[in-house]
């Protein structure tokens, strides 16, 4: 039976708490949320879901890659749908770099949000298999937004330049295009 969840948006006190750990990744109630959390993210647009934004404060993301996000490099690969359960997130340069995010919790804007291109990320799926990957690009991307929501911070908090915080249809009209544009651009 598919379970569609309701999305908290910003605003709401769930998504400024500090989700709490899992106790067992293979519990029976962590195994229905993220089913419902795979049934909810792709129904309503999204590219991944953190549990506190459909109002559980548990350490729960789903997210995939699609090969149309793929920036060329390396270590940026499609994912299908993957659940991650109390992940951890190592960066593995120190330099960030800017790139495009929206967010269902932020509905209707996007913004320039600086990330680490590569990343090593760890974390136990509901069969309780143990994850450790290193990724770049888009990958390290979404994996870094929906981890942020785990410590309660939404996208808007970490931009460091709010004139690039812009309603997707203002966006569609007068694009701007970050470095990271051109590179995927020159890829291509």
């Amino acid at each position: 039976m598919m379970s569609i969840l309701n999305i908290a948006r910003m605003g709401h006190p769930i998504l400024r708490a500090v989700a709490e750990p899992v106790a067992d990744p293979t519990a029976p109630e962590i195994r229905r949320l993220v089913a419902d959390m795979l049934d909810t993210a792709p129904e309503v647009g999204g590219t991944g879901l953190a549990a506190p934004q459909v109002h559980v404060g548990q350490r729960v993301v789903v997210f995939t890659v699609g090969p149309e996000r793929l920036t060329g490099r390396p270590l940026d690969q499609p994912q299908d749908w993957l659940a991650l359960i109390n992940p951890t997130i190592e960066p593995l340069t120190d330099e960030q770099e800017l790139g495009w995010e929206g967010c269902l919790s932020v509905p209707g804007l996007r913004g320039a949000v600086p990330r680490w291109p590569t990343i090593r990320y760890r974390g136990l799926t509901p069969a309780g298999q143990i994850i450790d990957r290193v990724v770049e690009g888009f990958h390290a991307r979404v994996v870094q937004h929906e981890c942020d929501h785990l410590d309660g911070v939404l996208y808007p908090q970490r931009m460091t330049d709010l004139r690039l915080l812009l309603f997707n249809e203002e966006a569609a009209r007068f694009p701007i295009e970050l470095p990271a544009d051109r590179e995927r651009k020159a890829a291509e």
